[in-house]
């Protein structure tokens, strides 16, 4: 599963969380997720249902005053594996952005129960599980008591890099640049390995026609749509590019990293 939601489009066509799926998981709804049967707990191992760290998650998300947007959830290997995504939303916020957050738990003693948040998410049935914020929880004997305290740290990481990416959105948008600027910034882009020389048609051609009015502007935030645009198409390469481009523009508008502590 994966999801880019740095930048969102209009309401009528913001998109529900993409599941990438091709190690056998299926879809399923979240009523389903709460009928999965939990396997009976070790000396050494204690399972905990695939719902109570998507109930956790849920209530964290609102005790924190933030929203919960479109859902998606899988199972595989017969339900003894859990994926699903979450977006995230503020009350206050007005639309350019959200935050996605990725989770999974197994009962087959593969990987632990964690949890992944960002801008950029990856969480896919093949294992592959990153983003900004990554944290787990081994199955032993008090995963039921560690698991709030787990959930709320991994929130408390998003929300302070939810503080950077205003910051950043600002100055994005108040950074405007003439066209040999971008075209610049286009060529650069490719030198840091953010989009391959063959996109360079593509992302120009969203730069000068984009396809949304919100970034008719002529400044770095409608020259970062233009390129997550052209950059969709690859999955597995999206979160890496994404962050890489933030470099390169935050760079150019002077704005300094956020902390990874």
């Amino acid at each position: 599963m994966v999801a880019l939601l740095d930048q969102a489009p209009p309401p009528t066509q913001r998109p529900r969380p993409n599941l990438l799926l091709h190690c056998g998981a299926q879809k399923v709804e979240r009523k389903q997720v709460q009928f999965v049967p939990t396997p009976r707990a070790t000396n050494t191992w204690t399972p905990i249902p695939h719902l109570d760290l998507v109930t956790q998650v849920e209530q964290t998300i609102r005790a924190n005053g933030l929203a919960i947007g479109t859902q998606a959830h899988s199972l595989s290997h017969e339900g003894m594996r859990y994926f699903g995504l979450m977006e995230i939303q503020r009350t206050e916020s007005d639309g350019d952005y959200c935050w996605v957050l990725g989770l999974r738990n197994s009962h087959d003693k593969t990987f632990p129960a964690g949890i992944v948040a960002g801008s950029q998410v990856f969480c896919c049935d093949n294992l592959a599980f990153s983003g900004e914020v990554k944290l787990a929880r081994k199955h032993t004997r008090f995963i039921t008591r560690d698991l709030p305290q787990l959930v709320q740290s991994a929130i408390g990481k998003l929300m302070d890099r939810w503080h950077h990416q205003d910051t950043r959105l600002s100055i994005y948008k108040l950074t405007e640049i003439e066209d040999r600027i971008a075209h610049d910034l286009v060529i650069r882009a490719c030198d840091v390995g953010v989009c391959p020389n063959k996109l360079i048609p593509r992302v120009l051609h969203e730069w000068r026609e984009p396809r949304h009015e919100a970034f008719q502007s002529r400044n770095v935030w409608s020259l970062f749509n233009a390129f997550t645009e052209a950059l969709k198409g690859n999955l597995n390469e999206l979160p890496h590019r994404t962050e890489a481009l933030h470099g390169l523009l935050d760079t150019h508008v002077g704005l300094d990293a956020p902390s990874l502590n």
